[in-house]
């Protein structure tokens, strides 16, 4: 491949759009639509509604009116800020906030949550779940502030909790996280659709599994805050809520075996293993050799930049006859802050990689969030490549600095290299290309 570097990002770019295509929120459900036709014609249903959250449900929303808009008699999506839109007619749009939850999120949940109690066993709910589901469908359990929720989710956020970890303590607070949604829509016949946006695509992750049997308790929730040394700062009628739930004093999740489940069907639809399958297809128009190493990128973004670029490195100097090679990983790293900085993991991964890599030639990363948002910003990630940390120095930018102080976003900012997509519809998580000359 003669290339030069800036055709190189083009092409790294351009297999990441191959990704999010094979990601398509709208190409996703219109796979299902015919299966859900039979099942309502089956049936004998007389009933058709649709309910959903995340930060794909309005093109989930769109493709299931367009091919079953004649058999559904109403819905509701809740959808972040920004991210709805004209053409939905039987689907009423309702706008959130997004990580954090707030008063729209609740008041849309309970409208949905009214939706859900009205459907019986005649009605067949199709359920559009996707990634931010979490923090989109939102009802505090009675007795815990809307404000004490969003005060527990920025200091799990903040510690770098996990998603399983930080969706283990949401579900405890919650009314219709953790199968409870699943409570609230039976007798009906419950079918989810859902885009994964967790490692394992773990039904009880994913959004925090509001219809699929819940693995986490109480103890366990109590058991996070611990482990990140929360107990002392959270607030106390969350701690209260916790300790009484953990002592048999309050009900647990619905678990596996529960009568609620069985007429609940959870179907995984788009996940981060097929965008990464298409990109590797793609690879090939380019003259690249398509390598996925993992679909299960985890941990501390900045020791997952340095991984993969200790690796880029070994295989530029060992497979020279089989070069070039394009690198292909997924997942969902995260970040401990330690810094006052504003950025991302993709991000940060990318700062990491681009200071591991330092003089290396032929060797570029592009590591973006499918949702195109990484951490609160405007870029999807960062491109890095052997020069990325000298055309930074030359305007003055130490990145050990940046990367200290969590400033990541600063750094490529002034350097160059942000990638933004801007909102994308879905997502699946992260994506990492690193082509190889």
């Amino acid at each position: 491949m003669v290339a030069t570097m800036k055709e190189m990002r083009n092409i790294v770019e351009q297999i990441f759009y191959a990704a999010l295509a094979a990601a398509d929120p709208g190409r996703a459900v219109a796979g299902e639509t015919g299966s859900l036709r039979a099942r309502y014609r089956d049936g004998a249903f007389e009933r058709c509604l649709a309910v959903g959250f995340g930060k794909a449900a309005f093109p989930m929303a769109l493709a299931l009116e367009e091919r079953l808009g004649d058999l559904i008699d109403g819905g509701e999506i809740i959808v972040p800020y920004g991210q709805a839109g004209p053409g939905l007619r039987k689907i009423k749009s309702i706008e959130a906030g997004h990580p954090l939850p707030d008063a729209n999120g609740m008041l849309g949940t309970e409208e949905l949550i009214n939706l859900a109690v009205q459907a019986d066993e005649l009605t067949l709910v199709v359920v559009l779940i996707s990634g931010g589901g979490s923090a989109l469908l939102v009802s505090p359990w009675e007795g815990i502030t809307l404000a004490e929720e969003q005060a527990t989710t920025a200091l799990l956020l903040g510690a770098g909790a996990e998603i399983g970890e930080l969706n283990a303590v949401r579900k405890h607070l919650s009314r219709v996280k953790g199968g409870r949604l699943a409570e609230f829509l039976s007798p009906a016949t419950t079918i989810s659709l859902i885009i994964s946006d967790v490692i394992g695509n773990r039904l009880d992750v994913i959004a925090s599994g509001p219809t699929a049997p819940d693995r986490s308790t109480f103890a366990g929730a109590l058991a996070v805050l611990d482990r990140y040394r929360l107990r002392e700062k959270a607030p106390q009628a969350v701690l209260r809520h916790l300790v009484a739930g953990s002592t048999g004093k309050l009900p647990e999740t619905p678990k596996a075996g529960a009568p609620v489940f069985r007429r609940v069907d959870n179907r995984i639809v788009a996940d981060n293993r097929s965008a990464l399958a298409a990109a590797q297809q793609a690879t090939t128009g380019y003259g690249l050799k398509g390598e996925i190493l993992s679909a299960e990128i985890a941990g501390e973004a900045r020791e997952a930049g340095r991984w993969l670029a200790r690796k880029a490195i070994a295989i530029q100097q060992t497979r020279r006859t089989e070069l070039p090679i394009c690198l292909l990983s997924g997942g969902e790293t995260t970040v401990t802050v330690h810094g006052k900085g504003i950025g991302g993991r993709n991000m940060e991964l990318a700062l990491a990689f681009a200071r591991e890599i330092e003089g290396v030639p032929d060797i570029i990363l592009l590591s973006g969030g499918t949702d195109g948002r990484d951490g609160p910003t405007d870029a999807a990630g960062a491109v890095a490549d052997g020069n990325t940390v000298l055309r930074g120095r030359e305007k003055g930018l130490d990145p050990a600095a940046f990367l200290a102080e969590n400033d990541s976003y600063s750094f490529f900012r002034e350097e160059g290299g942000l990638f933004v997509t801007g909102p994308t519809g879905t997502n699946v998580m992260d994506i990492q290309v690193v082509a190889i000359r």
